[in-house]
């Protein structure tokens, strides 16, 4: 398998749940022989999108996951949240034309749930590798 490269955006929101993901995104990434050549922690969500558009446009990344957990509040806050950046997540990939792995969880759970889902990051990083393999 080729040496690929990637890189990974991880929300600091909700950081007890994302943490364990993004400790499981880089086991596989290991284990696959992925290189993840850098790692850029965001404050949220919302904030995912540029980070991952400035590693898409540096060029020496084949391909980024998305690492993040949207918890229900009191409001719709969460369904906002993942509605927009699940789209701008989804626009880059197309755009720099490079895979982009949608690694977050929610709208509508709870923090049980949400622990409850922390293998999405080894998950994101094999779809990311499977489409990499797919589009050679």
């Amino acid at each position: 398998m080729k040496a690929y490269k990637i890189g990974m955006v991880v929300a600091e929101f909700n950081y007890e749940v994302t943490s364990l993901m993004m400790e499981r995104a880089k086991a596989e990434a290991d284990f696959l022989g992925v290189e993840i050549t850098k790692i850029i922690k965001v404050p949220g969500v919302f904030e995912i999108p540029m980070a991952v558009k400035n590693l898409l446009k540096k060029g020496d990344v084949d391909a980024v996951v998305t690492l993040g957990a949207v918890i229900t509040g009191e409001t719709k806050h969460d369904e906002v949240v993942v509605a927009q950046a699940s789209r701008k997540i989804m626009d880059l990939g197309l755009e720099f034309d490079k895979p982009v792995g949608f690694g977050i969880t929610g709208p509508g759970m709870s923090e049980l749930q949400a622990m409850d889902r922390i293998e999405k990051g080894r998950e994101v990083v094999d779809a990311v590798v499977k489409m990499l393999q797919r589009l050679e």
